[in-house]
């Protein structure tokens, strides 16, 4: 019997499969379309302190190999949240990772302090990488201010390990990686998705309300995987930190790379717009291919990749 179960710095999942914050909802919102109780892991759509209309519409466009999206951390609340989507959250057949946003310290301390004491959240997701927000990447492209912020939000956090999303629109994704790890981050997830732009060419204007959005899809995934290694190889395997992957992870072979570039799971978004069952397939097929390489388990193939002068 192959083991799939991944253990993040105290939270065990079943297998390694997670869904990417703001594709799913808060709850049962695919619950007709997936088996849930197969999920690693299910993350929420982003909860900020005060409640958020998001971006106008426009807000979400196809592109080649992709998909933009603008939504603009549109959300509830944290006091709807508590109210409204916790019990939902109670009743779900699989860990839960709430992802937290915000615009300032306070922001985030006030409701990341909050999910420390729900029994049914297992783990918070920092995100600090939205590019569809004018400031959304205050703390994520800096790392002195990202060390701060996760020094302070896990001071509220003892009963959880805290996770960490890292934006890929900086310069070198392991100077910040270093920074999140610094602060006491106790798993980093990479990446959220690029900043990037398209035009209507027949009315000449973008075709985002917001005029630049976030990419996702498959037309990152080379890029993601890069930037995994690189976090890996560089910072997150001596320190222990393990890592979530994502970015363009649609099959078993999308998740396989993601593993031996150094991710412990991975988590799939765009993807669960074309197949909500994406995540069930991908668990079924790394089975198999873990046995063909000739291992029990799962984790022991995360970074294996045979890199030149290894």
């Amino acid at each position: 019997m192959i083991d799939l179960s991944v253990h993040l710095a105290g939270l065990k999942l079943a297998n390694p499969t997670m869904t990417c914050s703001g594709t799913c909802g808060y709850a049962f919102e695919y619950g007709d379309f997936m088996d849930l109780s197969q999920l690693g892991a299910f993350v929420t759509k982003s909860v900020t302190r005060e409640e958020r209309p998001g971006n106008p519409p426009a807000r979400i466009v196809e592109t080649r190999g992709g998909m933009l999206n603008a939504i603009g951390l549109a959300n509830v609340g944290l006091k709807r949240f508590l109210d409204e989507k916790v019990p939902q959250l109670e009743k779900m057949p699989c860990p839960i990772v709430v992802n937290v946003a915000g615009h300032s310290y306070d922001d985030y301390v006030e409701t990341v302090a909050a999910m420390n004491p729900i029994a049914c959240v297992g783990s918070v997701e920092l995100n600090v990488s939205c590019p569809n927000v004018k400031d959304g990447l205050t703390f994520g492209t800096n790392p002195g201010r990202l060390k701060e912020l996760v020094h302070e939000v896990k001071k509220v956090l003892p009963a959880k390990p805290l996770m960490v999303k890292l934006s890929p629109n900086v310069d070198d994704v392991a100077v910040t990686a270093r920074a999140a790890i610094e602060g006491g981050a106790d798993v980093l997830t990479l990446v959220n998705t690029f900043t990037a732009m398209s035009i209507d060419i027949h009315r000449r204007r973008p075709r985002l309300a917001n005029v630049t959005g976030g990419l996702s899809g498959p037309a990152i995934k080379p890029i993601a995987i890069h930037m995994v290694s690189r976090v890996y190889r560089q910072v997150a395997k001596a320190a222990g930190v393990p890592i979530v992957g994502m970015g363009g992870v649609q099959t078993w072979q999308d998740a396989a790379e993601f593993i031996l570039a150094g991710a412990s799971a991975v988590a799939i978004g765009t993807a669960l717009f074309v197949d909500p069952a994406a995540p069930n397939k991908i668990c079924e097929g790394l089975g198999e291919w873990v046995s063909k390489q000739g291992a029990e388990k799962l984790s022991d193939l995360v970074g294996t990749v045979q890199m030149p002068g290894d």
